[in-house]
């Protein structure tokens, strides 16, 4: 059970620095008037993510999990700290930098947990394992993005990042009290070997992951599942902003209530997993269904008007739906990557969850990136299409699992 709670307590403050970037900053930025293609370019910053795989070997083979934990976890506290100091409005370059560097220890973190994760949980434990991870970053994401949106204009930004550091705080006290996690494998011999085994050259590293058994076919998986929908999410919420509903309104339907519906999702994802052997077919079920709900967004931005109250619940209903399927898919998609670097040797799986994980964030920053650029030169209704058919690519490719 504690390592359970230890779990929960790191992914959730792993979330929070998510929720902020993606909830809260595109509303507030929207709101002093930026365009949506500077909105999207604020992506960017999330590229120490994909840069991860770099400084995951350093993770897996210098000191231990716990100690990458507290240095990343004091990193993250010192930034909010810092941000707390700032007047967005003027200082955005400086933000910028410090969201960089923000994002650069949430990595760290995240290749350190993740690590520990691999570790420490068996095959009958990864469904409930996962589900604690995809809950609990999501309960940080929703803390930080739309509950700090729907109170920012009570409380304002200095006191919200003091807030966040004080819970980065609690986070590394708790770390520092918990105990180290040490597997002991039945297998005598495996124990012999791993005494044996060298740490690996940097130029032996990349070959030692691609020969896990499955590596590609998810790496290819985890690059094009989120395509289409982590576009929508961005945009949908700024469609509604400029078309009548307020930044409080957002932060509540679409950051609190809708990542609610992302957590049942991904309990859900958890529990189903665990019944039903076959989680390729769980995984094509789910993209059909999101297909769907990306459809009826479609249809509804052609016909939104804030003036219809039936509108406005549809809207609500839509985003309510699309959280609850992309916390589905997280979860059933995470336990395929933790099945398949559990494949891996102990000493390079947090290196290799690293690579599955940054190519999962490559593929959700790749397109999402642009897609503001794309609104502003074309429309919402054309990028809708776009995300339509980058949706149905991923349904085609479960169809040929090796």
């Amino acid at each position: 059970m504690m390592k359970y709670t230890l779990l929960g307590v790191l992914y959730f403050v792993q979330g929070m620095p998510y929720g902020l970037q993606s909830s809260l900053l595109p509303i507030y930025l929207r709101g002093v008037g930026l365009s949506f293609t500077h909105i999207s370019l604020t992506k960017v910053l999330y590229f120490p993510w994909i840069l991860k795989v770099l400084w995951a070997p350093f993770v897996d083979q210098c000191w231990t999990k716990k100690t990458w934990l507290l240095l990343s976890l004091c990193g993250l506290a010192v930034t909010c700290l810092v941000c707390s100091l700032l007047s967005p409005e003027l200082d955005l370059f400086l933000l910028a930098v410090i969201l960089l560097l923000m994002n650069f220890f949430a990595s760290v973190q995240d290749v350190a947990v993740d690590g520990l994760a691999v570790k420490i949980l068996n095959r009958k434990e990864l469904g409930f394992g996962n589900t604690i991870q995809v809950v609990g970053y999501k309960l940080g994401s929703v803390l930080a993005g739309g509950g700090f949106l729907t109170v920012m204009h009570m409380l304002g930004w200095n006191i919200l990042f003091l807030l966040l550091a004080s819970v980065y705080f609690i986070a590394i006290l708790y770390t520092w009290m918990s105990p180290e996690f040490v597997v002991i494998p039945k297998n005598p011999t495996l124990m012999k070997l791993r005494a044996k085994s060298k740490a690996l050259n940097a130029s032996e590293i990349p070959k030692e992951l691609l020969r896990v058994p499955g590596t590609l076919w998810t790496l290819g998986f985890v690059l094009i599942y989120k395509l289409g929908e982590n576009g929508a999410t961005n945009m949908f919420p700024l469609f509604l902003l400029d078309h009548g509903l307020s930044p409080a309104e957002l932060g509540f339907w679409n950051g609190m209530v809708g990542m609610i519906f992302s957590v049942g999702g991904s309990t859900l994802g958890g529990i189903v997993q665990n019944k039903q052997s076959k989680l390729n077919d769980l995984l094509r079920t789910s993209l059909m269904l999101r297909l769907l709900g990306l459809c009826f967004q479609t249809i509804l931005l052609l016909v939104f008007t804030s003036d219809l109250w039936y509108m406005i619940v549809a809207a609500v209903l839509s985003i309510i739906v699309q959280h609850f399927i992309a916390g589905l898919l997280t979860t059933l998609t995470f336990s395929l990557m933790m099945n398949c670097t559990q494949r891996a040797e102990e000493r390079i799986q947090a290196t290799h969850y690293s690579l599955l994980a940054t190519m999962e964030v490559l593929g959700k920053l790749c397109f999402s990136t642009l897609v503001g650029g794309l609104v502003d030169w074309t429309s919402f209704i054309f990028c809708y299409l776009v995300f339509i058919f980058l949706s149905f690519i991923p349904i085609i490719y479960t169809l040929y699992e090796p």
